[in-house]
C-alpha cells in the first residue's frame, strides 16, 4: 500500500524552528495531512573534536586514545540525540494543540538535502525556515540550504521567515511561463484554499501576451472557486512584487522557482533568490 502524503517540516534548533511548525501545522490542518517534524543532525558536525590531539605519542598509549577518543564521540552522540528527542517533543506539543491532527517526529542523521530528496515520494509539501541555525541574523539573508533544496526537490516547498500568522490571501508572481502557470494550476486544484483570495501579478518588461496569459490564470482559477484579482505591473519584479504585497495586504507568496540554471544565474544573478530576500511574508516556492 503506498504511504499517504504528509506534510514534513524540517527544524533546527533555532529561534525559527516555532514559526516552521506552526506554520506546517496549519498546512497539515488545511490539508487534512499528517505533519511529520523532521530533525537532521549533520554527520560531520558531530565527529569533529575541539581537542588538539597533535604532535607524537608513544606506542603504548595510542590504543589507550583512541578507546578515549572514542568514547567521547559516543557521549556527544548521546547528548545531541537527547537534545534533539527533547527538542522535537516540545515542538510536538506545539503542532497538537491542532485540532486532529495527526503530528511524528523523526531524528536523523545524514546531509540535509539527500534526506529530503529521498523522502520526495511520501510528501506533498516541504516546510523550512528561510534561515536556520547557521544564519546570521538579518532580515535579507537565506539560509545556505535554501537554493540547493528548492533546486533539487520538486515539491512545494513553504519557507518561513517571522512569527506566525494565519494566512488570509495569497499572490502569485505570474510571467505566464510553464513553472508559474503550474503554481495557477496547482493552486486552482487545491479546494481547501479557495476560502483565501488570490492576486495574480505580472510585472518586468512590458510584454503584449500579459493579458492573454493573465485571462488564463484568472479563468483556471475562477473555475477552481476562487475569488480572484489580476494586474500587470511594468517595472523590476523585486520591487514591483513586494509593493504588490504590501499594498494588497497579502500573507502568503506563491512563485515558480529557479527557471535559470546554477550557471546563468552565477553571471545573471537569481530572481528567486532576489524576491526570495526580499518578501517579508511566507513564500511558496515551485520547481516543477
Amino acid at each position: 500500500m503506498k504511504t499517504a502524503k504528509k506534510i514534513l517540516a524540517c527544524v533546527d534548533q533555532s529561534p525559527y524552528a516555532d514559526y516552521v511548525a506552526d506554520y506546517a501545522a496549519w498546512a497539515a490542518a488545511m490539508f487534512s495531512l499528517p505533519l511529520e517534524l523532521l530533525h537532521i543532525i549533520d554527520r560531520h558536525q558531530e565527529t569533529a573534536t575541539s581537542d588538539d590531539h597533535s604532535g607524537a605519542i608513544g606506542f603504548d598509549a595510542q590504543e589507550t586514545l583512541l578507546n578515549r577518543l572514542a568514547e567521547e564521540e559516543g557521549e556527544r552522540f548521546r547528548e545531541t540525540r537527547e537534545q534533539g528527542r527533547v527538542f522535537l517533543n516540545g515542538l510536538k506539543l506545539r503542532c497538537e494543540q491542532q485540532e486532529n491532527l495527526s503530528v511524528d517526529v523523526r531524528q536523523r542523521y545524514g546531509q540535509l538535502l539527500e534526506t529530503l530528496d529521498e523522502r520526495q515520494d511520501d510528501v506533498a509539501l516541504y516546510v523550512l525556515g528561510r534561515r536556520g541555525k547557521s544564519a546570521a541574523h538579518t532580515q535579507r539573508d537565506l539560509g545556505r540550504h535554501v537554493e540547493s533544496i528548492s533546486r533539487k526537490i520538486r515539491r512545494p516547498i513553504l519557507t518561513v521567515a517571522q512569527e506566525f500568522s494565519t494566512p488570509k490571501s495569497l499572490l502569485v508572481a505570474y510571467d505566464g511561463r510553464r513553472m508559474t502557470r503550474n503554481c495557477v494550476s496547482l493552486i486552482a486544484g487545491n479546494p481547501a484554499l479557495s476560502n483565501l483570495p488570490v492576486h495574480v501579478v505580472m510585472s518586468g518588461k512590458q510584454n503584449n501576451e500579459a493579458e492573454k496569459q493573465l485571462a488564463w490564470a484568472r479563468g483556471t482559477l475562477e473555475q477552481g472557486g476562487f475569488e480572484v484579482e489580476t494586474a500587470y505591473l511594468p517595472g523590476d519584479p523585486e520591487q514591483k512584487i513586494t509593493q504588490a504585497i504590501t499594498d494588497r495586504e497579502v500573507d502568503l507568496l506563491v512563485m515558480g522557482a529557479y527557471s535559470r540554471s546554477p550557471l546563468k544565474n552565477l553571471f545573471l544573478g537569481s530572481k528567486t533568490n532576489d524576491l526570495l530576500r526580499a518578501s517579508r511574508v511566507p513564500t511558496v516556492t515551485v520547481h516543477l
